[in-house]
């Protein structure tokens, strides 16, 4: 399987930049579970209505989400890895370039 990115030429459509696709791509997942500022939102649905290849990105991802709670329902995960996996997220700082 290839990996997926905004920039591929199979998508049919050249991104806006790279730097908007890395931002989106970065942000989908807030967006996918309903956690993004009402403004983000708007920025990142925008953003998707006028680039082609993010929003193939964005679908498959909206199906993987979808998988995963079909697969998952019910199921909790074992305290001990849940509180491994908070305090790694807690640990875990996202560098952006930002220019």
């Amino acid at each position: 399987m290839s990996e997926l990115s905004p920039d591929d030429p199979s998508t049919g459509a050249e991104p806006l930049t790279k730097a908007e696709c890395a931002e989106l791509i970065a942000e989908v997942w807030t967006l996918l579970d309903g956690e993004c500022t009402p403004e983000t939102r708007q920025k990142l649905k925008q953003h998707l209505d006028e680039c082609p290849p993010c929003l193939r990105i964005f679908g498959i991802e909206e199906q993987f989400k979808a998988l995963i709670a079909t697969k998952c329902s019910g199921d909790r995960a074992p305290e001990g890895l849940r509180e491994r996996l908070q305090l790694e997220i807690r640990r875990t700082t996202i560098i952006r370039d930002v220019q």
